[in-house]
């Protein structure tokens, strides 16, 4: 049976084909642009006026693995607005969150039924902290929906860092200025003294996230992640690798995170590729790094740390990287499974120079992330807080902590 999708009519074939495939890479799918160019062709040959043709034809050149043919179907049969003819694929099961009780069950003077809804609603709460600490890997497409509605309730990134210019202030080291200043507004005669200490700015986020083959699973909720931190205050920069080091900061920079993501996914040329960790490094401090991005910056890296290059060109490009930023810190969704042992070559040769190497396969883990960027920008305010109760004058560094860009 031959059927021709209505919106043919009002969109290019082209826009209605890549559309669908970025709405499938969104669902989960590592769709690559090979695999697009590879459905534009399989479907210029069948005709896009065949519906059934064009779902094989997708099936057949954006599926990597079985795992990915129940979203297909799913994605498909949304987007194309119905199921195909002669194919046994159900409709998408729609998740219930609350159902109501029978008519015989409801209490009403409002007794029991209050209670059954407390209940119901201590159910959904409980269902939807088991769903935080589930490796984000093994959800199914309706769970990763919910899952991306729930990114809103992770705390927010507000890193500070210590600013050369001195603010007024209760109490510290005497602002000499203003001090004086105060003794000629009365002719000479002494004034109450005036106090000052170090204020304090935003501190930069750099956010490298791998999107490479190993990391599919994890790569939309990553950009979900990046998106959350990118709302809060303060600069926030967000780089992707695998292949190539592509810049989407400006695309995150929108208040929807669907829409955000979609912006992100339509310049990211390298899904679901290889993995060039260091020649990745290298390109982002020539291009972006020594020219200021990376210094006193909290960088935050987003691997599982397969490598195809040499793990001593990764060790040498993170040496440099710790000597110009103010924290290293690397999510691996690996770290957060039992029996997980950091033998990957990369991670061994990472693993010197970061200063926390944290899990991140789960919304919970998510959270400990940005406690960590918010501990580490914390650090290095100790003298800003000793000066505010006059102790600046010690001179104390915390201990175990080198002497990097603050």
């Amino acid at each position: 049976m031959t059927t021709t999708p209505a919106s043919t009519a009002l969109h290019p074939p082209e826009e209605i084909l890549l559309g669908f495939a970025r709405a499938l890479r969104a669902a989960g799918v590592p769709v690559t642009a090979d695999r697009e160019q590879s459905y534009l062709r399989a479907v210029a040959e069948v005709g896009l006026d065949d519906q059934a043709a064009t779902y094989w034809a997708g099936r057949a050149t954006l599926c990597a693995s079985p795992s990915d043919l129940a979203r297909y179907d799913q994605v498909f049969t949304a987007w194309f607005s119905g199921l195909r003819s002669g194919l046994k694929t159900p409709r998408p099961q729609q998740v219930t969150m609350q159902s109501d009780l029978p008519a015989e069950d409801r209490d009403p003077a409002g007794g029991e039924g209050e209670d059954a809804d407390t209940d119901a609603i201590r159910a959904m709460a409980s269902d939807s902290e088991v769903l935080r600490h589930r490796d984000i890997a093994e959800l199914s497409s309706s769970e990763r929906r919910r899952l991306a509605a729930m990114f809103g309730s992770l705390p927010q990134v507000r890193p500070r860092r210590r600013a050369h210019r001195h603010t007024p202030s209760p109490s510290g080291p005497i602002d000499a200025r203003r001090t004086l200043r105060a003794q000629l507004k009365n002719l000479g005669e002494p004034a109450r003294l005036h106090w000052r200490r170090r204020g304090t700015r935003p501190r930069r986020i750099v956010l490298l996230l791998d999107i490479s083959g190993s990391m599919s699973a994890y790569a939309d909720s990553l950009l979900r992640l990046a998106h959350h931190i990118s709302q809060g205050p303060g600069t926030v920069e967000t780089f992707t690798f695998g292949t190539r080091v592509t810049h989407i900061t400006r695309a995150l920079d929108q208040p929807e995170a669907d829409r955000a993501i979609i912006a992100a996914g339509q310049q990211i040329p390298d899904w679901s590729g290889g993995t060039r960790l260091a020649d990745g490094l290298h390109v982002f401090l020539q291009r972006w790094g020594r020219r200021g991005m990376a210094r006193g910056a909290i960088i935050v890296i987003a691997s599982d740390g397969w490598e195809r290059g040499s793990p001593a060109d990764l060790s040498r490009e993170l040496a440099s990287l710790r000597r110009l930023s103010h924290r290293i810190i690397w999510v691996n969704p690996h770290r957060g499974r039992a029996g997980y042992e950091p033998v990957q070559s990369g991670i061994v040769a990472a693993l010197p120079h970061c200063d926390s190497f944290i899990a991140g396969h789960s919304l919970a883990a998510f959270g400990a992330v940005i406690e960590q960027i918010n501990a580490a920008a914390s650090v290095g305010m100790e003298s800003v807080v000793m000066e505010s109760v006059g102790m600046a004058s010690v001179g104390m560094a915390p201990v175990g902590m080198e002497a990097r860009h603050a």
